[in-house]
């Protein structure tokens, strides 16, 4: 059964999600040659970009591990991209997916969280015949990871998957949140202990949050910034780069998401006169 609550110390909890390392828009450290400069403007508008997340990644992270190192990361899926195919590739910087999980293993160490626990994102970024995610889990040597994470920290559970429903429509964006949690009661009359505090999905690269007195649900933002052509040409909608910082202390607990918009992909006006 669940812990009782107002017993332990406070545990800080990271959520980052949506990496897809590899991808042109995708987080990328600045080693092994990985952010490259190049004569065409395409290409060295994505390195700026790269750049630009790398260096805003790494402030917050710097931020928030001054004030309480990050005990717990749960990293939500998708963390390379895999091989680009309804694309032909053309938006990687590699579609070698052993490079990815090379570059993916990179930015999840610099988090430097004591736990790591990890989830499965979607088959076509990161496998449907394997689970390359795995290699990413034994490299940072995560403790464990899952289709669906059940996580009980200081009295409080926490659910975890990447994988949610998205809208078009802003005021939509909530119910997707909300079916997920009716569902997660429904499993837990079968087995108790599982009814979530804290719902937390991914894979729609927006961040929002909902729910009441006795839960809360998010969706978080995501670290791969604007760019891709998907999204560029089919989705609708706000893309949030960043990550969210949970504190629990004694049963209660609070959060923080920290977002910042990019600079690949801004809505520029072609004037004409």
């Amino acid at each position: 059964g669940k812990a009782e609550k107002g017993v332990g110390v406070m545990k800080r909890i990271g959520v980052f999600s949506d990496l897809h390392c590899g991808h042109r828009a995708g987080l990328t450290p600045p080693c092994y040659q990985w952010q490259t400069d190049s004569d065409d403007p395409i290409r060295n508008k994505f390195a700026l970009a790269q750049a630009d997340m790398w260096s805003r990644f790494k402030a917050d992270l710097d931020k928030v591990k001054a004030e309480h190192p990050i005990d717990i990361a749960i990293i939500n899926g998708d963390s390379i991209d895999g091989k680009g195919t309804k694309s032909g590739g053309t938006e990687l910087i590699t579609s070698d997916r052993k490079d990815q999980c090379i570059i993916a293993a990179r930015c999840i160490r610099e988090i430097d969280a004591e736990t790591i626990l990890m989830t499965y994102g979607t088959g076509y970024h990161v496998g449907n015949d394997e689970d390359w995610e795995r290699d990413v889990a034994e490299a940072v040597d995560a403790l464990k990871i899952e289709s669906h994470g059940l996580y009980e920290i200081e009295g409080l559970v926490l659910d975890a998957r990447h994988f949610v429903s998205s809208s078009i429509i802003p005021h939509g964006r909530f119910t997707a949140l909300a079916r997920e949690n009716l569902w997660a009661n429904i499993w837990a009359d079968r087995y108790p202990g599982s009814k979530p505090d804290i719902l937390i999905r991914s894979h729609v690269h927006y961040y929002g949050f909902c729910g009441d007195a006795e839960w809360m649900g998010m969706t978080t933002p995501a670290l791969q910034g604007m760019g891709s052509k998907f999204g560029s040409r089919i989705c609708s909608g706000k893309v949030d780069f960043g990550f969210i910082i949970i504190d629990i202390n004694q049963g209660d607990y609070r959060w923080k998401a920290y977002t910042h918009p990019v600079i690949t992909g801004t809505r520029e006006v072609l004037r004409l006169s």
